[in-house]
């Protein structure tokens, strides 16, 4: 890396990227997923070439999701988890965490960071807080090729957090090897308010704050998850859903989800199921990247610049059905490219 590029990322080449990251230097991490993060079209060329770089080091790690609904503590019980992870069994965690508010109300995208303290400061943990704005295929992309770069730079185990908003923990489960969610003490209403698709897609239910006067009730919530999880058809990756308590306060618990993501792993990685969802969701992610770039390249034609302003206002004018209006700019579009050849 030269002396300029030390000084400023503004002139760094793929290689001074490349060269940082695999030598696990977080610095730089967090500087290439800013750059993939970017919508400017030199920061996303740029990008691509770093990942192209970057992939023969990726796909060495294990992918966890953790979701849950507001206030279940999914912070508090990463930091625990993670640092057990960290301290207990070698692991190297990247934590990404992903804030969709964060782009409207700028302040709330460090507060995941800020919040696991002890975590952030280990030297085998890597914390990045992501903002998904209003696209959720955009968090996909940028959180899939976040978690390659992290891979790339030696870190085994990824973590990805969702607010728990209902679409993202499909976006997200479409990424990882598992998928972990969290709730609280107390069945009941909350079983009732959960959709049923969330718990679906779940591996693993944990209740998490099982400590002080809620051990009890976060016992009875775990039975009363057991039997619901019993109602739902097998999943295609031979592996049976489990229930557990867990207190991110005590510890208890973690422990036991360990061995149990260590007994999922042995599971499909023996029946084959592991390797064939990694190809699935490749699949996936290659669609998703197809359309956001033909998205982009519809919206970045000047010929659609020049002519979408007027057609919105003849729609919104009764001059014009909506369908008609997208039918006229995608017939634009298409003698635009005819044109140029």
């Amino acid at each position: 890396m030269n002396k300029k590029a030390s000084i400023s990322s503004k002139n760094w080449s793929a290689n001074d990227y490349v060269e940082g990251i695999l030598r696990g230097d977080r610095v730089v991490l967090g500087r290439a997923i800013t750059l993939v993060e970017s919508s400017r079209p030199e920061h996303r060329e740029l990008a691509q070439q770093v990942l192209e770089k970057c992939l023969p080091h990726t796909g060495n790690s294990f992918r966890m999701g953790i979701t849950g609904p507001p206030g279940v503590g999914k912070s508090s019980f990463i930091e625990a988890f993670g640092s057990l992870l960290v301290q207990g069994h070698g692991r190297k965690l990247a934590v990404l965490a992903i804030d969709p508010s964060s782009q409207v109300s700028g302040g709330s995208i460090l507060g995941d960071k800020t919040r696991m303290e002890k975590l952030g400061v280990e030297p085998n943990a890597f914390i990045r807080p992501s903002p998904a704005g209003s696209s959720l295929g955009g968090v996909a992309n940028c959180t899939h090729e976040s978690m390659l770069l992290c891979e790339a730079a030696g870190f085994d185990t990824i973590f990805i957090e969702t607010v728990g908003v209902g679409q993202s923990e499909t976006a997200v489960a479409g990424m990882v090897d598992f998928f972990l969610l969290l709730l609280l003490p107390g069945a009941g209403d909350e079983l009732q308010g959960i959709k049923r698709g969330i718990v679906e897609m779940a591996d693993l239910l944990a209740v998490n704050k099982a400590d002080g006067d809620r051990i009890e009730l976060a016992k009875s919530a775990r039975k009363d998850y057991a039997l619901a999880l019993h109602l739902f058809p097998e999943k295609p990756n031979g592996w049976q859903p489990k229930a557990v308590t867990c207190s991110a306060m005590t510890g208890d618990g973690l422990a036991e989800i360990w061995k149990l993501l260590s007994d999922y792993q042995e599971v499909v990685k023996g029946n084959g199921w592991f390797l064939e969802n990694r190809k699935a969701q490749l699949g996936t992610w290659f669609a998703s990247q197809l359309e956001q770039s033909v998205h982009r390249f519809f919206f970045e034609s000047t010929e659609i610049k020049a002519e979408l302003v007027e057609s919105k206002a003849a729609v919104l004018a009764g001059k014009l059905t909506p369908a008609q209006a997208a039918n006229s700019l995608i017939d634009l579009f298409k003698k635009s490219i005819e044109s140029r050849h």
